[in-house]
């Protein structure tokens, strides 16, 4: 039983995108609408929308097959967890970074999305777990990838304001978001200083693709006690674990 929340349009895109994946032939329009007990003209205007965004084509005998377009899906999907795998992987290499809260997100919008944790001995207070989501202005992830927006694309995105500060910290508009961002376009690292939790500090970089939008950001979190003692040496770390991911990611370093 499909959920309540479901639309019927796109439940029935799916539906016939898995018939012609676990199919041991290709099917006709016909033959989809008859398997699925869907009506002709529905079937055939799916999948008339399928042949324009290359989800699927179509052979000389009007049979049905997957399209080139799903491999850019599969490739952004494998992307994502490769950096997670690297991520745990090269982490190993820098003593320096073990002995903290090193974070890896992605940005989703105006939020930041956790994807992996390697959790420091000592607690911060602040849970990071795969799924948190919390505001990008306010984390050094999330500024380390907002940083590689246009300002254009910046002021589109906060048109409807900035985020609810969570301590007296945190940006209150986006002229001073914009002007910290400056900055992070300059020395590739951000900062959260105290902007998600009073007394915690954290430093962040991206990865960025070839065309230089993010991948993925990473952040180390500490007291701030001990930031104003480490601050040199994690950010250097950290810029050395990222431009080791990128390498290995086969990204060309700009």
């Amino acid at each position: 039983m499909k959920p309540s929340t479901s639309v019927p349009a796109i439940d029935k895109m799916c539906d016939i995108l898995d018939l012609i994946t676990t199919s041991s032939f290709a099917l006709t329009s016909a033959e989809i609408a008859t398997q699925l007990d869907l009506p002709r003209s529905t079937t055939h205007n799916i999948l008339q929308s399928l042949l324009a965004r290359h989800l699927v084509f179509k052979d000389r005998d009007n049979r049905f097959h997957l399209g080139s377009y799903l491999l850019y899906w599969a490739g952004k999907y494998e992307q994502q967890h490769r950096v997670i795998q690297l991520f745990h992987e090269l982490i190993t290499h820098f003593p320096s970074l073990l002995q903290h809260t090193v974070t890896l997100s992605k940005i989703d919008g105006t939020e930041v999305v956790f994807l992996a944790c390697h959790e420091s001995p000592a607690p911060l207070g602040f849970t990071f777990h795969a799924g948190v989501r919390v505001p990008a202005a306010f984390s050094a992830t999330g500024k380390a990838m907002l940083a590689t927006y246009s300002d254009q694309s910046l002021m589109q995105m906060f048109a409807n304001n900035m985020p609810a500060p969570l301590t007296p910290y945190g940006v209150t508009t986006l002229e001073a978001l914009m002007t910290e961002l400056r900055q992070i376009r300059q020395s590739n690292i951000s900062l959260d200083n105290g902007q998600l939790r009073e007394g915690m500090y954290c430093l962040g970089t991206c990865i960025r693709d070839n065309n230089g939008e993010a991948i993925a950001g990473m952040a180390v979190s500490f007291l701030q006690q001990e930031y104003q003692r480490q601050q040199q040496n994690v950010s250097e770390s950290l810029l050395a674990l990222a431009s080791q991911m990128t390498q290995k990611l086969g990204i060309k370093s700009k």
